[in-house]
C-alpha cells in the first residue's frame, strides 16, 4: 500500500481524537454489556434458559468498539459535516487537472506541462498520484495546514520516475506546496525538484 500518514496542524490532534474515542468505546462497550446481561436476567426471571455467551461479549468488548468507532472515523465519518468542521481537515480526495509551468532562474516561464494529479485519502492516510505524459510521481510525507485566512495548504515531498521512453529525463526527489480554495475546487502552488532534476515552478490546480 503506497498511501502514508500524514501531519495536520491547526486541526485535532490525532492523539486527542484517540482518547475521545476510548472513552466512548468505554462507554458504549459498558452500556452495551449491560444491557445484554439486563435482558437475559430479565429472561431468567421469566423461566428462560438465557445466557450470553463469552464470544458475544468479546465482540462488544472496549477495545473490539474502539476498533470499530476508529474505521468508521477513518474512512467515512472525518468527511462528515460536523466532524470535518471539528478536525479541520478538508476532503481533498479525488482528481485534478494540474497545469504548471517551470520557471527559469530569471524568473520568465519555461517548459509548460499539463498532468492529472490522483489525491486519496482517509483521515489517517494520504497520497498523492502525479500522471503526466512523461513521468509520474508518489508521494511520500505530508502534512495539511490549516489557515483560516487562505484556506488549507497541502505539503508533500514526492519520488518522480520518468516513463520507460523518456531516456533524456532522470528520477528525482522534489517538494509541492499548494494553497487550496476555501471550496476545494481549486488549489495553487509552488513545486521544488533535486537529487536528479534541479527545476522549480508553479502549477494550478482544478478539481475534475
Amino acid at each position: 500500500m503506497l498511501e502514508h500518514e500524514y501531519s495536520v496542524l491547526g486541526g485535532v490532534s490525532r492523539a486527542k481524537v484517540g482518547r475521545y474515542l476510548s472513552t466512548v468505546a468505554a462507554s458504549v462497550s459498558a452500556a452495551t454489556v449491560f444491557s445484554l446481561l439486563w435482558v437475559v436476567d430479565l429472561a431468567r426471571r421469566f423461566g428462560l434458559n438465557a445466557n450470553v455467551p463469552p464470544a458475544v461479549l468479546s465482540l462488544v468488548g472496549a477495545g473490539a468498539v474502539f476498533g470499530a468507532l476508529y474505521w468508521l472515523l477513518d474512512r467515512y465519518a472525518w468527511r462528515w459535516g460536523i466532524f470535518r468542521l471539528w478536525l479541520k481537515v478538508p476532503d481533498l480526495s479525488g482528481e485534478w487537472q494540474v497545469d504548471g509551468a517551470s520557471v527559469n532562474q530569471d524568473g520568465s516561464n519555461g517548459n509548460v506541462w499539463r498532468g492529472k494529479i490522483t489525491i486519496i485519502q482517509s483521515w489517517d492516510r494520504l497520497r498523492v498520484r502525479l500522471r503526466t505524459s512523461q513521468s509520474g510521481s508518489n508521494s511520500v510525507s505530508a502534512a495539511i495546514i490549516y489557515d483560516a485566512a487562505d484556506g488549507y495548504r497541502l505539503f508533500y515531498s514526492y519520488r518522480n520516475e520518468p516513463n520507460i521512453n523518456e531516456p533524456d529525463l532522470k528520477g528525482h526527489r522534489g517538494f509541492a506546496e499548494v494553497t487550496f480554495s476555501h471550496d476545494l475546487i481549486e488549489g495553487e502552488g509552488e513545486y521544488f525538484n533535486g537529487h536528479g532534476r534541479y527545476t522549480f515552478g508553479r502549477m494550478k490546480l482544478r478539481r475534475l
